[in-house]
């Protein structure tokens, strides 16, 4: 749960604001707005999805869960994306599930009607799988970062991540999803936000975490932070991806 969440609409979520043109019409008329509580599921691992979810002011982390129990994310997905991706990609199912780990709102689409509009739509397509880039990059810099990095550093990314998707300072969370998050234990994660709070960058408690120094959470971030956000800023570029809209509205048209 965030606090201060402002009044969602279509156009907070990046690849929808991106897809305002008369051609993507067919689309928005199936949009129905949705509602998520921390810690729901929203697609299970092996599950076909029977809808795409644009989410505005909530956060999903795509997590990969062992046979013994043990789980951990790969990626992290907000306003900056859409669950389900196996719709467009072909694959009908992922081997990771989908969870609610900031309490907020999304759009959905039906599945086949996003594929039906993918496959007819330039526009949809470039914008989607521009999105699926980011997407591979972050899962990729996940796995480095979860195997050369300390708890510490991974913390600061996922909370700058967070913020970046929301623009809210406060989180809400158990610590059991923080440590699925992190891929570590809860009594790691409680030690490392105890040391982030003693040096006055959060305050925690029992799950409730609140930024109180961006800057020097940026200072104290890996590496891995900056390579997924500069190459989603480059692919997200708002007037990149108005020329991509355009010109592929016009390739239709013209067609």
């Amino acid at each position: 749960m965030l606090a201060a969440m402002s009044s969602p609409n279509p156009a907070q979520n990046q690849l929808l604001r991106a897809l305002l043109c008369p051609e993507l019409e067919r689309l928005f008329v199936h949009l129905q707005r949705v509602t998520f509580s921390l810690g729901e599921v929203i697609v299970e691992a092996g599950q076909r999805a029977g809808y795409g979810y644009f989410l505005t002011n909530s956060i999903a982390s795509l997590l990969y869960t062992m046979e013994n129990g043990t789980a951990a994310e790969t990626a992290v997905v907000g306003n900056d994306g859409v669950v389900g991706t196996p719709i467009f990609l072909g694959g009908d199912t992922s081997c990771s599930r989908a969870v609610v780990t900031v309490a907020g709102e999304a759009y959905k689409v039906p599945a086949h009607v996003l594929l039906e509009e993918f496959e007819r739509s330039a526009v949809l397509q470039r914008v989607l799988l521009r999105y699926t880039q980011a997407l591979i990059t972050q899962i990729s810099l996940t796995a480095v970062c979860n195997r050369l990095h300390s708890v510490e550093q991974r913390l600061c990314r996922w909370l700058l991540m967070c913020h970046d998707r929301t623009g809210c300072f406060e989180l809400l969370m158990t610590q059991e999803l923080i440590a699925h998050m992190l891929g570590g234990r809860r009594e790691s994660v409680t030690v490392a936000a105890g040391r982030l709070q003693d040096l006055g960058l959060i305050h925690y408690y029992r799950g409730h975490i609140r930024i109180l120094d961006r800057l020097r959470l940026e200072s104290s971030v890996c590496e891995c932070y900056r390579i997924v956000e500069d190459e989603r800023k480059r692919l997200y570029d708002a007037k990149r991806l108005l020329q991509v809209s355009r010109s592929s509205a016009a390739f239709e048209r013209a067609g």
